[in-house]
């Protein structure tokens, strides 16, 4: 065969193989918007695999909510439809694909770290790479993390050149409106299903709306849907009117002020309201006997089974979450931004000094920034307790050290105190396996044995914190101060309860004690957590605050709701018309965290074959740890007044500090003592080392 056959014979094969491929080309091409449907449907699967960490369960959703399925795999589908405007289509469609693939593997790893799921606020963190990955993955994870996304980022330029191109001509007057189609189709969709209630756009616990209504869904919801939108009727002469309607208050008129202390008690309620369960005795008998005794009744809380800060904050402002954003964290949005009215400013004004405590790390749900833009004077963390030995079996802080860090709050000034306390034990997850020896009370009545486990794990931390109840209010009793105080519990636990599990038949309700030594009339009533400030301080004769008045003034009124929704809107996003001048009266305060300072006094050496020091000072606590020359060093914390530090010769000039660490994985700097030099002096004996300051 001659040479010019066999090139005959190549070209024709390449001919043919051109034709095939051009064929199949236009085939898929024709199929396109059919390729693109398969694809969402299989990559929606994978994402809610990952963010339920399990294949078998985005099997059961897909089969037990195929409409709800679809729904989400046709917001994906949306998203592919841009790429027909690209001749690069291959490349975006790849590039669109990654960005889902990661969004559930963030979702994955968060879940596999926390209760809630990847919202709109955190995907202001995608931008921020080690954030994510130094919380939530350790030091070997976060770097094969971070050569991965190098990884793919080269992948993707070389793919950018190498990915085949679209040949044939862009129709531009059929691809645009098929874009906007599938948008506008989306929307109407969306519509469709939140008439017919197979969607919800309230988020009463965001963590099962994600399992309810699908990952993309509920993140996109919790991006562009946050904040309050503009009523109707917005105007000042819709809020003068409403100012009118609270002419019947008096002025306020305010005696011997007592002190003020709230304690929200983690996922605390009366178990035996679960009409199931079988429980050996009372978890609860002094919050119990308090009931009989003082004010309670039910409280009514805008989430279930997690969002203790939503408790909170609607505790602290008397505004109510039904008017933000699905499954929205005021504390992770606007309050980042901006101060807002609160109990803690109206009583500051009032002459009060204004503290928070929590039993668990500062910086959890931004509170080390927003308590500062809610009024507080001071934030005691549990990085400035001293209790490294109280932890429950998951690790959380007990709650009896927050009898004494109450106490020390009331001690702390001359004034009246406010203090308002978020307690940590009773969180969950609860264990599906016995971690209790010899359990005080035992459970049973569950459906299986884990659960029976997780119920009997989490009424004995009832148990606790029902000791911690009667212990603070005992010490409470002790001192001569005029003193309130409100116990309630912050949502029901994480236990995967149904109305019909539950006596009262309500998901979103726990209880609450007003217990005084004042003399108060027990008023037993039902209220929302947004109501309680201001009914504690309508029964104190403090009638401040816009919102507070307005509760005190309009609860149960014709419009309450609506003109609350307005009143809110204009102190967080309007026009300010309730404040003189339009400016808001409320600025930031200089917050310490901490009730006192930390100091660094002295030094003294114990060993100089391994170079060991005492480190000598006061208010130090499990946290505190030593920097020489602005670099961290290992400390070993042994009392509120010493360290021991090792293994370093102490020189001239080093310079030292005592520094307060964030018990969270960044491990961030929360304040230290003043920098101080040493110098370190051999008398012929032994080595010294002092501050030259001493001598001064």
């Amino acid at each position: 065969m001659t040479q010019d056959s066999n090139e005959e014979q190549c070209a024709e094969l390449l001919q043919v193989d051109l034709e095939v491929r051009m064929k199949v080309s236009r085939i898929f091409n024709r199929l396109s918007l059919l390729m693109h449907a398969l694809l969402s449907i299989s990559l929606y699967f994978v994402i809610e695999a990952l963010s339920r960490h399990s294949v078998g369960l985005a099997w059961s959703f897909m089969m037990e909510r195929p409409l709800v399925f679809l729904y989400n795999a046709s917001y994906i589908f949306v998203t592919l439809l841009p790429v027909y405007l690209s001749r690069r289509r291959v490349f975006w469609r790849t590039v669109i694909c990654i960005f889902w693939i990661i969004l559930g593997l963030i979702n994955c790893l968060l879940l596999a770290n926390r209760v809630t799921p990847f919202t709109g606020p955190d995907l202001k963190l995608i931008t921020d790479g080690l954030s994510i990955m130094t919380k939530y993955l350790p030091a070997w994870g976060a770097t094969l993390g971070f050569i991965a996304l190098g990884c793919l980022g080269v992948f993707l330029l070389i793919f950018f050149f190498l990915a085949p191109k679209y040949k044939g001509k862009r129709l531009f007057r059929i691809a645009v409106p098929l874009v906007a189609a599938g948008i506008l189709l989306e929307a109407g969709f969306t519509q469709l299903l939140l008439d017919k209630r197979i969607l919800s756009n309230y988020f009463g616990n965001i963590a099962f709306a994600y399992e309810d209504y699908g990952y993309p869904y509920c993140l996109l919801t919790t991006v562009f849907q946050t904040g309050i939108g503009q009523p109707r009727d917005y105007s000042e002469a819709e809020i003068r009117r409403i100012e009118r309607s609270e002419n019947i208050l008096p002025k306020t008129e305010i005696g011997k002020k007592p002190n003020i202390i709230f304690v929200q008690l983690e996922s605390f309620f009366d178990p035996r309201l679960v009409n199931y369960l079988d429980i050996s005795q009372d978890p609860i008998p002094f919050f119990r006997k308090l009931m009989k005794e003082y004010s309670s009744g039910y409280f009514k809380v805008p989430v279930v089974g997690a969002g203790t800060v939503n408790t909170e904050f609607e505790c602290i402002t008397g505004m109510s979450l039904h008017y933000f954003g699905p499954g929205e964290y005021p504390y992770k949005g606007i309050l980042l931004k901006t101060p807002c009215e609160s109990t803690a400013y109206i009583l500051k004004n009032l002459g009060y000094s204004t503290h928070a405590i929590h039993n668990n790390e500062a910086n959890f749900y931004g509170r080390k920034k927003v308590f500062a833009h809610l009024g507080f004077d001071t934030f005691t963390s549990e990085e400035y307790m001293p209790h490294e030995d109280r932890k429950n079996p998951l690790g959380w802080v007990e709650d009896r050290v927050l009898t004494e860090e109450i106490l020390k709050c009331l001690d702390s000034t001359k004034e009246r105190d406010y203090v308002y306390t978020i307690s940590v034990q009773g969180h969950g997850d609860y264990p599906e396996e016995e971690v209790i020896e010899d359990p005080l009370i035992t459970v049973s009545g569950s459906d299986t044995p884990e659960k029976d486990y997780q119920w009997e794990y989490y009424v004995n931390q009832l148990y606790e914190m029902d000791l911690f109840v009667e212990e603070l209010v005992q010490a409470l009793s002790e001192r001569e101060e005029p003193s309130i105080l409100v116990l309630y519990g912050d949502h029901l636990p994480t236990m995967g309860l149904t109305v019909e599990d539950l006596e009262n038949r309500y998901l979103f309700q726990t209880q609450y004690v007003i217990w005084d030594n004042l003399g108060l009339d027990k008023e037993d009533e039902n209220l929302s957590s947004y109501q309680i400030s201001a009914e504690i301080l309508g029964r104190l004769g403090i009638h401040e605050g816009n919102i507070l008045r307005y509760h005190q003034a309009r609860r149960n009124t014709r419009n309450y709701q609506v003109d609350l929704e307005m009143l809110q809107y204009d102190i967080l996003y309007g026009k300010m018309y309730s404040y003189e001048n339009q400016i808001n009266p409320y600025k930031k305060t200089q917050m310490r965290l901490g009730l006192y300072d930390v100091t660094l006094d002295s030094i003294r050496q114990i060993s100089e074959t391994d170079h060991t020091y005492y480190i000598f000072g006061s208010n130090f606590t499990p946290s505190a740890q030593m920097k020489i020359n602005g670099d961290w060093y290992d400390t070993v914390y042994i009392s509120p007044t010493r360290l021991l530090i090792t293994g370093r010769q102490l020189d001239d000039f080093d310079r030292l500090a005592v520094v307060i660490r964030s018990n969270s994985s960044t491990r961030k700097a929360l304040s230290k003592s003043y920098d101080r030099a040493v110098f370190a002096l051999y008398d012929g004996s032994k080595w010294k080392v002092r501050f030259p300051e001493d001598d001064l």
